[in-house]
């Protein structure tokens, strides 16, 4: 069989960063891990091509090569995925897809051949003989227990053209301990997490050091500390992987903000090489996270929670949502004064969306109030009838967008960030960093609009020598933010707005008419 395996094109979002990474001489920040895994899942007799639409085109001549297509992919990538099933179909490649948006909404994929839901280890059994012999449900259900890690394979990181990417991915563990209501990780891989062993991670560790590569990884658990015995028999070896090989590796990950109040935990990530977690406050809100069923965030204080992360050498990223049931008028207000009060440049605010198969989403049937399905799409109207005038929601979520991406506030973020964070260890400089200091600060710093800001980040960065790399990291990564925010989620949101001010004024009209 030659499979021909791809990742979609993901459209413009904050976490693509897609304005700074030519800036430094990138096409994307992180490489399609899932089709990695599933590539060490097939047959070793295969030939395998990895297509990531992110970095190059789909050919004719990928088509014309290719037995059968493999597509993965979430929602937010729904588009590029109809368009490539349509370019196979025509083609006629049979193709499976398979991924979170698959699972979560196999309806949506009847230009698919075959649709395969949840994880694929110990699964593919039906799916390698379908295709090699021509037969196949076209529904590949998902059944039986979640797969043990254990039996994970390294992924094929040799399938990757690695010079394109910012970042390398690692997957230690799936699941989540937590049950928010509007989160889909636990509906996908269940409340109890899963993870490989120590010998699984440093064998990746290791394929990735032979391979050659250097810098940044990232941990793409969803809640890293999800198994907190697992993980603190792990980070000890992680430790000493990292010595030994002079810490290449510079790490971030995902996890929840307890992380905080476990000293032990967070030191031995620190100790780790761990630089950056993002973390999911949501809202200052305590009736909100009631409301949510967030509660690990009612514990402590959630802004003395980040300090003490950046205290500890952690930057801090978070996640932010508006439009709880028991949000007012003045949420907005709180989430802008809460996020600029603190070490955090990176605030990732989103309009409250019912994922399919949450909890939140099956509320939403019971109280009939859903009104279509999630896109992915975090920057508009919500697809349920909001508690809170839509109109108040989105005016109020646009101010809040353009306050927190203005040059001034991410800024006066980044510098209260850098006076606050403690070290964490450095890496020596490669030629290849070099020269991307030389590209971030012509960009940046003498052609950017925003190059007064730049200078007086690098003037801070040199007084502080242990956050001067990460001062120009996120110099590079505001230039996207800021951007994004300006170019793309301001116009989409007052499209939305007028698309709403067109209903209402429909509505009104009508009634109007009715009237004697």
């Amino acid at each position: 069989m030659k499979a021909l395996l791809v990742q979609p094109r993901a459209p413009h979002t904050y976490w693509g960063f897609q304005h700074s990474l030519g800036i430094i001489g990138k096409r994307a920040s992180l490489p399609p891990l899932g089709l990695l895994t599933l590539a060490a899942l097939l047959p070793r007799e295969w030939e395998l091509r990895l297509v990531d639409l992110n970095v190059e085109p789909l050919t004719d001549a990928d088509l014309q090569w290719a037995d059968a297509l493999l597509l993965t992919g979430m929602l937010v990538h729904l588009d590029s995925m109809h368009e490539v099933l349509g370019r196979a179909r025509r083609a006629g490649v049979r193709t499976v897809v398979g991924g979170p948006a698959a699972t979560a909404t196999p309806a949506q994929f009847a230009d698919a051949d075959h649709i395969f839901c949840g994880e694929a280890e110990g699964r593919l059994g039906t799916l390698l003989s379908a295709l090699s012999s021509g037969k196949a449900p076209r529904m590949l259900a998902d059944e039986g227990p979640r797969p043990d890690l254990s039996a994970v394979p390294p992924p094929r990181y040799d399938l990757l053209k690695r010079s394109h990417y910012v970042s390398m991915s690692l997957q230690y563990s799936r699941g989540c301990p937590f049950s928010c209501e509007f989160c889909d990780i636990v509906e996908l891989f269940g409340r109890v997490p899963r993870v490989k062993s120590t010998a699984q991670v440093l064998g990746e560790l290791d394929a990735l050091f032979a391979a050659g590569w250097r810098g940044s990884l990232f941990f793409v658990d969803d809640n890293f500390i999800g198994n907190r015995k697992a993980v603190l028999r792990l980070l000890p070896e992680i430790v000493r992987w990292q010595r030994e090989h002079g810490f290449p590796f510079e790490l971030y990950t995902e996890a929840s903000v307890d992380l905080a109040a476990q000293p032990a935990l967070l030191n031995s990530m620190v100790d780790a090489g761990f630089s950056t977690v993002f973390v999911g406050i949501e809202t200052p809100s305590a009736e909100a996270l009631r409301e949510t069923h967030k509660l690990q965030n009612l514990k402590s204080s959630l802004s003395e929670g980040v300090q003490a992360l950046t205290r500890a050498g952690l930057e801090v990223c978070s996640g932010f949502i508006v439009g709880f049931d028991s949000d007012g008028p003045g949420i907005f207000e709180a989430q802008r004064s809460f996020i600029d009060s603190l070490p955090m440049p990176t605030a990732m605010v989103g309009v409250l969306m019912a994922l399919p198969g949450t909890n939140l989403w099956r509320r939403m049937e019971r109280e009939r109030r859903l009104r279509s399905d999630a896109g992915g799409d975090q920057f508009g109207r919500p697809n349920f009838l909001p508690v809170l005038d839509e109109g108040l929601l989105l005016q109020g979520y646009r101010r809040l967008m353009a306050s927190l991406y203005g040059p001034d506030a991410f800024y006066a973020r980044c510098e209260r960030l850098l006076r606050t964070v403690g070290k964490s260890h450095s890496r020596p400089p490669t030629a290849a960093a070099l020269l991307m200091f030389v590209r971030i600060v012509w960009f940046l710093g003498v052609l950017s609009p925003r190059r007064r800001h730049f200078w007086r980040l690098f003037a801070l960065g040199l007084r502080r020598p242990h956050t001067f790399t990460r001062a120009m990291t996120l110099a590079t990564q505001g230039e996207h933010l800021v951007r994004y925010t300006q170019e793309d989620v301001l116009p989409h949101l007052d499209l939305q707005l007028a698309q709403l001010a067109r209903e209402r004024g429909a509505v009104s009209d009508a009634a109007s008419s009715r009237r004697p």
